[in-house]
């Protein structure tokens, strides 16, 4: 499992936690036709769910926090998936949701937590395409969710 991306990963003092299991009726990610497809994951502080609805009782600076544990977790998803990150050719697309209240207009701005994360990881081939949605609501009523589309290289 070790590698050039899990020496950067060292290099910037991340540690990847255990892939979380599925809450529900899915599977954690699927690889198909060259792209591992990553269902939506959800951000951990310390072992604790990071809720809160943001523009109402969470900020910007907590959603980025939010967004960057939810790359995390999608980090290892990938690995796992994967055998290694080493296989990763390129970060394709995040779908990036956040729990935000009606008058929030800042998604983007959240959702940056996890792009610069994958950019610091991957370098080039980590800068995506990306979706920054703002909903009502998320399950477990976290702060925001995130989900991947990956080229992966043979392995």
């Amino acid at each position: 499992m070790s590698g050039t991306i899990e020496a950067k990963l060292e290099e910037l003092g991340i540690a990847l936690p255990e892939a979380a299991a599925p809450v529900a009726a899915y599977v954690p990610a699927v690889e198909q036709g060259g792209l591992l497809h990553i269902s939506g994951q959800l951000p951990f502080d310390n072992g604790e769910l990071m809720e809160g609805r943001l523009g109402e009782d969470r900020d910007v600076p907590y959603g980025q926090k939010a967004a960057r544990a939810c790359a995390i977790m999608l980090l290892a998803q990938i690995r796992k998936a994967l055998g290694g990150l080493d296989r990763v050719e390129r970060i394709v697309k995040l779908g990036v949701f956040v729990n935000s209240a009606p008058d929030f207009t800042d998604q983007a701005k959240v959702a940056n937590g996890a792009s610069e994360l994958m950019q610091e990881v991957f370098g080039e081939p980590g800068r995506h395409a990306r979706s920054a949605v703002g909903v009502a609501v998320l399950p477990l009523g976290v702060a925001v969710e995130i989900d991947a589309i990956v080229a992966v290289k043979d392995g």
